[in-house]
């Protein structure tokens, strides 16, 4: 399955990813995100500074507003 990154207050999410079998990382710093096929974000602190530098090729799903069944609707139509 896939390597994807969390946000640690997303704890739903993850366990749900995990359930379906996909590697689950949680989201810290710039270098967790490097190999990851996919990101999940809460949105809650998205481009504070007014930067947004890319630090990975995959996929990034914004997560405010969505339960954990969407997030992983979304992730599995990402990476199919």
């Amino acid at each position: 399955m896939a390597r994807i990154g969390v946000e640690g207050t997303l704890s739903d999410v993850k366990a749900a990813l995990m359930e379906m079998g996909h590697e689950v990382v949680d989201l810290r710093t710039e270098e967790d995100a490097a190999n990851c096929d996919c990101c999940i974000i809460s949105g809650q602190d998205k481009d504070v500074m007014g930067m947004a530098d890319t630090t990975t090729q995959g996929s990034v799903i914004n997560a405010h507003g969505f339960n954990a069944e969407d997030i992983v609707q979304m992730v599995n139509e990402k990476l199919s």
